[in-house]
């Protein structure tokens, strides 16, 4: 009697103009136990390419690029227009590396849904968090992070968790706490959710996991999970990251007030 199938491995592809970056990520993740680098990009319009090609569930995507930046490649990647604009445009230019070990997957074989998106940054996120996290980043990696920060990274997005660390936060709250507000939406949106999803997502936007928001309600973490996966649901938004931005947008959330 065979014994259950080995999980697919986490198929990812590494964007970045500076070759040497690209090669140690792509270096450290191959090494990894249950990911796969199936592409490598050098600039904004080659990533869209490649993810067309390889379809990989997780893009590892540099902001500053010539060319098509990591905002722009971001915003066609996670709207799942990748296909349709790298048809447009034509075949990109592969990177020096080479696209990658991996084979494309044939056409209809990838993900059901667009690719995470975590951006590399060496820079300070001030005038970049609001922009990349809109454009559809799942969070942000800086690219002196440890290597077991690294693999860590990739398998949370893969997994639909959010990736922002606490300075990103705050640089986020602030963000909005400078936007004039009459520019925030109604919180008409909201108005389809419960008032324990209602609670989840107030949870959520002050940044809270799982298990603190189950000790918080006194609920299990698999209650948690399921409030989470309904409110995106009932939402239309893609993870985590999305409930975040909207929570502060429909002033659920209001920077500058305590945490409960």
């Amino acid at each position: 009697m065979t014994g259950p199938a080995e999980p697919a491995p986490i198929r990812v592809l590494v964007v970045d103009d500076q070759e040497l970056v690209r090669l140690g990520f792509c270096v450290i993740l191959d090494a990894a136990d249950g990911i796969t680098v199936v592409g490598e990009a050098a600039n904004g319009e080659a990533a869209v390419s490649q993810v067309a090609a390889h379809a990989p569930d997780v893009v590892l995507m540099d902001i500053r690029m010539p060319g098509m930046d990591g905002l722009e490649a971001t915003r066609v990647i996670t709207s799942g227009a990748a296909a349709a604009h790298s048809a447009a445009s034509g075949p990109a230019t592969p990177p020096n590396a080479g696209s990658g070990p991996a084979a494309p997957r044939s056409a209809g074989s990838g993900p059901a849904t667009p690719p995470k998106v975590v951006m590399l940054t060496t820079f300070d996120l001030d005038d970049y968090v609001y922009e990349a996290l809109r454009a559809g980043a799942s969070g942000f990696l800086l690219k002196d992070s440890p290597r077991h920060d690294l693999i860590a990274a990739v398998r949370a997005a893969a997994a639909g968790d959010a990736l922002l660390a606490p300075s990103v936060t705050r640089r986020l709250i602030e963000a909005f706490a400078r936007r004039p507000p009459e520019t925030s939406p109604s919180p008409s949106q909201l108005a389809s959710l419960t008032a324990r999803e209602r609670d989840v997502l107030l949870l959520l936007a002050r940044g809270r996991s799982n298990a603190e928001i189950a000790s918080v309600l006194f609920v299990s973490e698999a209650t948690v999970k399921t409030h989470v996966g309904n409110l995106l649901a009932k939402l239309g938004l893609r993870d985590r990251v999305q409930a975040v931005i909207l929570a502060y947008e429909t002033g659920i959330v209001v920077p500058g007030t305590p945490s409960e």
